[in-house]
């Protein structure tokens, strides 16, 4: 069992008053059996009016709203929690989803819906042939097939930071040679939608005990659905299987849908934005 502490900070500076619109946070980490939440705090500068729902994938969404124009907006997220996920976990892979292919039943197929289609054109086959390629035999074990993909793709594309917001589509993830977390974590939920799996994006906590001294950042991967073993986690970035260490807040279709912090204002002031995010390990 690990004890984690996270901050996260989003600051907004207008060259001028703006009415500030409401605000949709996704900040709280999502509870399971391998994560408890220990405790959870918004707080807003200017103050709000905290309201709190969940979306269809049953994430915890705040939105907030304001009273009074403002020049600043700041947004704190603290949180502690307990983790027990282990550095290397057994899945207790049902034995008809062993080995790839395999047909997931009608109930589960109804249940997973959107997330067994891919969300991007792919016209010249370019995507479905690279991943095709990681299909050694026919069949072939279904755990080594995910492992393959998820090493696949740091070995195909390097990792380069990115501070726009929004996603690369797959293809030019695989063109340009290099992409984010957020686009290794598209790249592979879209191969393996392509190979027939359900997946599903996330987004969260990474905490790196390299970097446990220093200012983080927000961290997204994947989820494939795999009968018996259920949700298992994938992170292509750091070619980890399993969710050690990963902190999960929300769960979606595409990862437009979990944005940690997504609003508006009105006015003529420009913003600029600064985020600081901070992981630490507990005594």
């Amino acid at each position: 069992m690990t004890r984690f502490s996270i901050t996260h900070r989003t600051e907004y500076q207008y060259s001028q008053p703006v009415t500030l619109g409401p605000h949709r946070l996704m900040l709280r980490p999502r509870e399971s059996r391998d994560l408890k939440l220990l405790t959870h705090q918004i707080t807003t500068t200017p103050p709000s009016t905290i309201s709190w729902s969940q979306d269809v994938f049953g994430n915890a969404i705040a939105t907030v709203t304001f009273d009074k124009p403002a020049d600043r907006l700041v947004i704190d997220s603290a949180a502690s929690l307990e983790h027990s996920s282990a550095a290397w976990p057994v899945f207790p892979i049902a034995a008809s989803a062993i080995n790839y292919p395999f047909s997931y039943s009608p109930e589960e197929r109804t249940d997973l819906g959107a997330l067994l289609s891919p969300q991007y054109d792919d016209p010249m086959g370019r995507l479905s042939a690279w991943v095709a390629g990681f299909v050694r035999s026919n069949p072939t074990d279904t755990l080594a097939l995910l492992k393959d993909l998820n090493a696949g793709i740091t070995g195909t594309a390097s990792y380069q930071a990115r501070e726009d917001e929004g996603t690369q589509p797959p293809g030019r993830t695989l063109d340009m040679g290099r992409g984010s977390c957020r686009d290794f974590a598209v790249l592979f939920v879209e191969a393996a939608r392509l190979l027939g799996f359900g997946a599903r994006v996330v987004s969260g906590y990474l905490f790196n005990p390299a970097l446990a001294d220093t200012d983080s950042t927000t961290h997204a991967w994947a989820e494939v659905f795999v009968p018996g073993a259920g949700w298992i986690s994938f992170d292509p970035t750091n070619r980890q299987m399993g969710s050690f260490n990963l902190i999960p807040v929300a769960v979606a279709r595409d990862l437009a849908q979990a944005m940690p912090v997504a609003g508006s204002f009105i006015g003529a002031g420009a913003a600029r934005l600064t985020v600081a995010v901070r992981v630490t390990e507990q005594a």
